[in-house]
């Protein structure tokens, strides 16, 4: 078993590793939109002060994250077993399924399932998602 975190991504706000690696499965702690400069990903600042989120962009960023997240394992989306989607509204539930769609099929995709939650760790969040990957480890032989 390995924990690993992710020296050029946004550190975690507590104490749990980007993923652990345990034998061929790959566990990718719960990932938002977050960049390594702590700023979000589909978030914009009106002129008046106000916020503008926006739940098809925050979702792009958060399964690039994940593939981030993955590529550092040694591993891509398609390796992708099971994801877990937390979104703080359903009424977002469309824009996030679309945007899902352009990267997983029903046919070989992931196995999913999507939750509502009341709040998530900042404000600007709409959404976040954890994963669990099957990635064999590739034995060196000599």
């Amino acid at each position: 078993m390995s924990n690993v975190i992710i020296g050029d991504k946004a550190k975690p706000l507590g104490a749990y590793p980007h993923y652990r690696r345990v034998g061929d499965f790959i566990f990718i702690s719960g990932t938002s939109s977050r960049r390594s400069d702590d700023s979000h990903e589909g978030v914009a600042i009106n002129p008046d002060g106000s916020v503008t989120l926006d739940i098809r962009k925050q979702t792009r960023a958060v399964i690039l994250n994940i593939e981030k997240t993955l590529e550092a394992a040694g591993a891509t989306l398609t390796d992708l077993a099971e994801i877990t989607t937390y979104l703080v509204n359903m009424d977002d539930f469309q824009g996030y399924n679309e945007v899902y769609g352009d990267f997983f099929k029903a046919e070989n995709g992931p196995t999913r399932t999507t939750v509502a939650v009341r709040q998530l760790p900042h404000l600007n969040l709409l959404i976040e998602m954890k994963a669990i990957a099957f990635a064999p480890l590739r034995e060196n032989k000599k």
